[in-house]
């Protein structure tokens, strides 16, 4: 019973992680990634499809992304939705492949970016203590049963924390290391 609302709680804490650092791919700068055009979605047909699903993505400069679509028809759809993104991206086209050139970010731009990492982060953290409170939740329940004994419980709440602190020191190293990516020039 403790192994597995551990496990559970672990993979919870694991996908709180792994949803941060897709997010945090997808904040720009200044540097060309593919991750950075993972979440616009095109109107292809009537329907909203992601970008890297239509078009290849290729990164041949580092302030440089080329996006080649596979459906003509879609070239024009997946212009509009790269303007409607809210990147700040001015894609320019030659009729074949559109072009995305990352311009360099101001500082105060920057800035702005690392307030939205931290916001972020702190999300994830929470999210993270949320999962723990749950299992926490759990543990008492089965105390309170008496499925388990008190000693199994504060070894079990032990482990949950030990786990929890793991998790937390991974979600502020991403943090960190985007904040740094973010600030060098």
């Amino acid at each position: 019973m403790i192994e597995d609302i551990l496990s559970e709680t672990s993979t919870k804490m694991g996908k709180t992680i792994e949803a941060l650092r897709k997010e945090l791919a997808a904040i720009r700068t200044g540097r060309a990634t593919p991750s950075l055009v993972d979440q616009i979605k095109v109107d292809y047909h009537g329907a909203p499809t992601p970008l890297n699903q239509l078009a290849a993505i290729a990164v041949p400069e580092a302030r440089l992304l080329v996006i080649q679509p596979w459906d003509r028809q879609a070239h024009a759809s997946i212009e509009k939705a790269i303007l409607k993104s809210g990147l700040g991206l001015n894609p320019t086209s030659d009729g074949n492949v559109i072009r995305l050139r990352i311009p360099l970010l101001t500082e105060e731009r920057r800035r702005e970016l690392v307030r939205v990492v931290r916001k972020r982060v702190e999300e994830s953290r929470v999210s993270v203590r949320n999962t723990r409170r749950s299992a926490l939740e759990e543990f008492r329940e089965l105390e309170r049963k008496k499925e388990i004994s008190q000693d199994e419980q504060k070894r079990a709440e032990e482990r949950l924390q030990k786990l929890t602190d793991s998790f937390i020191e991974d979600v502020e190293r991403a943090g960190r290391e985007k904040e740094v990516e973010l600030l060098e020039t």
